[in-house]
C-alpha cells in the first residue's frame, strides 16, 4: 500500500509529540507548515515555534506562511502533493487550504466535540468543573470544529488536576489517535460521524472561546469549588489573579494564583476575609470553605510556595481582598 503524502501543520509544544508520533509510525510527512518566526520576551529576540525546531532537527521541508492565501504559499503547498493534511493547534485555515488535499484535512481537538469548540478547550472543561474530557480527530468543513467526527478517546479530570497535567495527557493520547486516523484514511476504513449525532447524547453544548484577563480574576464571593476550578483551569498559564488591597492607604499588589487546595467546612468568617499566621499559611474564607493558597506570584516578583511569599511579605495583616 502507497502511504499518504501527508503535510503537518501546527505550532506549540502540543503540536510536537504528534508529529513525532506520525514520524515513528513510519508515516510520510512531506511538509510542515507552522508559524512565521517571532520576536519575543523583554529582548525581543527571535523566537521559532516548538513545531519548527522539531521539524528542522528532523530534516523536514518547511513553509512559514504569513497569509495563507499568498500565491507563492499556495504553489509551493500544491507542489508538496500531499494526499492528506494533519491539523493541530494551528490558526484557522481558508477552504483553498483545507480543501485541496485529495482525503482533505484532519484535524485533533482538545476536547470531546461538540463540547468545547473553540481556542481554550483544556481551560474550560477544568473550569466547569468536568470530570472527564479528551481528543477528538475530525475533518476540516467551513465551520470552526464542526467537521465529521472520525476517533475519539476519553480520559479523566482530577479533582486537582491543572491545565498542565491535563494538557501533557491529552498531547499522549492525541499523538495516539493521530496515528490511528491516519492509518484507517490509508486503509480506507474510518467513520464520519456527524456532530449533530453527538450533539443529542449532551445535555447542553460549551464553548471555549479565546480567555482574556478579565477572565481570569478571581471572584472571592462565588463558592468554594468555583473559584477552585478557576484557578486549576488556569493553572499554569495564564493564571487566575487577584489584588491585596491595602487597609488605610496605598497600592494595590497583584497577586497570581497557582495552586490552591480545598478546605470544605462552615466557618463564620467575613467573605473573601484573609486568615493566615504570617508564617506557614493563607487562606481566604469563601462560600463553602477556605480557599488554601500553596503557590502564587507577587507582581515584578518569581513565583513561589505561599511560606516563601510570607517569609518577604511580612506586611500581610495590612491587606485584604
Amino acid at each position: 500500500m502507497n502511504k499518504l503524502r501527508i503535510v503537518y501543520m501546527g505550532t506549540p509544544e502540543f503540536a510536537v509529540a504528534p508529529l513525532e508520533a506520525l514520524l515513528n509510525a513510519g508515516c510520510n510527512v512531506v511538509g510542515v507548515i507552522t508559524n512565521p518566526d517571532k520576536p519575543a520576551g523583554r529582548g525581543q529576540q527571535i523566537q521559532e515555534a516548538a513545531v519548527k525546531k522539531f521539524a528542522v532537527e528532523k530534516g523536514l521541508k518547511i513553509l512559514q506562511p504569513e497569509k495563507f492565501r499568498n500565491e507563492e504559499f499556495l504553489e509551493e503547498l500544491k507542489a508538496l502533493k500531499a494526499d492528506l493534511q494533519v491539523v493541530v493547534a494551528f490558526k484557522m485555515l481558508p477552504e483553498m487550504v483545507w480543501n485541496m488535499p485529495k482525503y482533505g484535512t484532519l484535524n485533533l481537538h482538545a476536547s470531546l466535540l461538540p463540547q468545547y469548540r473553540g481556542a481554550a478547550p483544556i481551560n474550560w472543561a477544568i473550569i466547569n468543573g468536568d470530570k472527564e474530557t479528551g481528543v477528538s480527530t475530525f475533518l476540516l468543513q467551513h465551520k470552526i470544529d464542526t467537521g465529521n467526527i472520525l476517533f475519539q478517546e476519553k480520559i479523566p479530570i482530577g479533582d486537582n488536576d491543572n491545565v498542565e497535567v491535563i494538557h501533557d495527557k491529552l498531547m499522549t493520547v492525541g499523538s495516539e489517535l493521530v496515528v490511528k486516523t491516519v492509518h484507517a484514511i490509508e486503509a480506507g476504513e474510518y467513520p464520519q460521524i456527524p456532530q449533530e449525532n453527538l450533539s443529542d447524547e449532551v445535555i447542553a453544548l460549551k464553548s471555549a472561546p479565546k480567555i482574556f484577563k478579565e477572565d481570569c480574576k478571581i471572584d472571592w464571593t462565588k463558592d468554594l469549588d468555583s473559584i477552585h476550578n478557576l484557578i486549576r483551569g488556569l493553572s499554569p498559564y495564564p493564571a487566575s489573579w487577584t489584588e491585596l488591597i491595602p487597609n488605610e492607604t496605598g497600592k494595590a499588589i497583584g497577586l497570581k494564583v497557582f495552586t490552591t487546595e480545598k478546605e470544605k467546612t462552615n466557618h463564620s468568617e467575613e467573605i473573601g476575609r484573609i486568615v493566615t499566621d504570617g508564617k506557614s499559611y493563607l487562606k481566604v474564607a469563601v462560600n463553602g470553605g477556605f480557599i488554601s493558597i500553596k503557590m502564587l506570584q507577587q507582581a515584578g516578583k518569581k513565583r513561589m510556595k505561599t511560606e516563601d511569599f510570607l517569609r518577604g511579605f511580612q506586611q500581610i495583616k495590612n491587606y485584604h481582598l
